[in-house]
């Protein structure tokens, strides 16, 4: 088989395997087999499971290298970058085209939804908990991604003004202290009475080791 052939062929497996087994249960050794090649093959096309899946499922971009961009700086202006590359994302039409069906299928009951919603857990939410290192990192995440996603949808999906057309230097403005606000470790999350936040002690969640193949 020629190059193209050969990353055809482990771009099906993948697609196939993530569809049947799901994010986690997908190993790269997996997909190698599965298309017939070795596993030094696959690597040398994809360093990482999260790059394979990006490429498999058509993902708009790479959490793989994507994510350490924006959370290498570290704390101190985070809230903005995140809220800058998401609005960058959604502002091109076949990213934000892409990203409309991701969420069609991941509010399904199909096991393809599973697959998504197993490796927006690992390969975004879990790698942001490990790097903020802050008490109740895991339900600051989900706040963050909620509200960045219903900023998005406002934007770019219903059009709703005037955050439409707001310049987005101002709707930054606006949006990232929230954001910042979320991320800063000496406020402590108002939670209501007998939530957690996927702990019952105000520490870090850390995932759990992850087992890519």
């Amino acid at each position: 088989m020629g190059t193209d052939d050969v990353r055809d062929a482990v771009l099906d497996a993948a697609r196939a395997a993530f569809h049947a087994r799901g994010y986690v249960r997908t190993s790269m050794k997996g997909v190698a087999a599965a298309a017939g090649v070795a596993p030094e093959v696959v690597n040398r096309y994809w360093n990482s499971k999260e790059s394979l899946f990006a490429a498999a499922m058509q993902l708009p971009f790479d959490p793989a290298s994507a994510m350490p961009q924006l959370v290498a700086p570290g704390l101190d202006g985070m809230g903005e970058r995140l809220t800058r590359a998401t609005l960058d994302l959604l502002a091109d039409e076949q990213s934000r085209n892409d990203f409309i069906a991701l969420f069609q299928a991941g509010a399904s009951a199909t096991k393809a939804a599973r697959g998504m919603q197993d490796f927006i857990e690992r390969a975004m939410v879990d790698r942001l908990v490990r790097t903020l290192g802050v008490p109740d990192a895991r339900l600051r995440v989900n706040l963050i991604m909620s509200y960045l996603i219903g900023i998005g949808t406002t934007r770019y999906v219903v059009r709703i003004e005037p955050i439409a057309s707001m310049p987005e230097d101002d709707l930054v403005k606006l949006v990232a202290p929230t954001i910042q606000n979320w991320l800063d470790p000496t406020k402590p999350l108002q939670k209501p009475k007998g939530a957690s936040g996927g702990s019952k002690q105000a520490k870090t969640t850390e995932p759990k080791p992850r087992t890519d193949g």
